[in-house]
């Protein structure tokens, strides 16, 4: 079996984020990390493999310094690594990304895709079912457990307070919450080996059945009205009440209003 799991190197926003002045994130001067449901994602292919056997291979498109969050997959227990690069694909929206990324699976045989459910430098949870769309495959999103059974993936989808069961046929693409498990930490060996292994790494020119009208900042159709590393909130409502019995009426009134109780 042959698992691609797509993984996203993301601003770590603890330490701040920065914009350039056509509102795009400034990648290169911020810290940053493997995305959360990315890494789950890969935990899940991981053990997989595990159980059932399996080549990993994990694929970002970013900037050069990617290769940072390929080498932490690797030393994870991923076998291959991909690096997507170009300055002709920066300043990607979701739909440009997600078109970049199906055109360098085209050249890679597989059986399951994972991503994770969203990234969160964006929040969009688009990239992964556009993927799907792209390759003209069937997708599960928001996988809390994924299980093989012959050539049919059988997944646990979070819903609300419940979870449906659902079952496709290899090949497909699954998207992973951060909270379908507790990925796992590098091994020393692994950091060796990941520090020796050579990393592919893909241009414009490799990307297969892809037009330049549907890559970077250019093929992006969502523009950037404005950015701000800081979300301003209202006042919000502010209430006195007369008595402890007052309040919890208040408090009780508003819960059945949003439906809540």
């Amino acid at each position: 079996m042959k698992i691609i799991v797509c993984i996203k190197q993301v601003p770590d926003t603890k330490g701040g984020v920065k914009f350039n002045q056509d509102g795009t994130l400034d990648r290169a001067s911020m810290l940053a990390i493997m995305n959360p449901d990315d890494k789950a994602g890969l935990e899940a292919a991981l053990r997989l493999k595990d159980e059932y056997g399996a080549e990993v291979t994990v694929l970002t498109m970013g900037l050069p310094k990617a290769t940072d969050v390929l080498r932490e997959a690797l030393a994870m227990g991923a076998d291959n690594g991909i690096l997507v690069t170009d300055r002709r694909l920066g300043g990607a929206d979701t739909w440009a990304t997600s078109t970049t990324i199906a055109g360098a699976i085209r050249n890679l045989e597989y059986d399951l895709i994972i991503t994770g459910r969203q990234a969160i430098d964006g929040d969009t949870a688009q990239v992964g079912p556009q993927i799907a769309e792209h390759l003209g495959l069937p997708v599960i999103s928001y996988a809390q457990d994924i299980k093989i059974d012959g050539d049919k993936v059988v997944v646990q989808r979070q819903y609300d307070d419940r979870y449906h069961v659902l079952e496709a046929e290899m090949p497909c693409l699954i998207t992973a919450l951060s909270e379908l498990n507790d990925p796992r930490y590098m091994t020393p060996g692994g950091i060796f080996d990941a520090v020796k292994a050579e990393i592919t790494t893909w241009g414009r020119d490799d990307l297969k059945d892809v037009d330049d009208a549907n890559i970077g900042l250019a093929g992006s159709p969502t523009k950037i009205a404005r950015a701000s590393d800081k979300v301003r909130k209202g006042a919000g409502e502010k209430v006195t009440p007369d008595s402890p019995e007052e309040a919890v009426s208040y408090i009780a009134g508003k819960l059945d209003e949003k439906h809540i109780i």
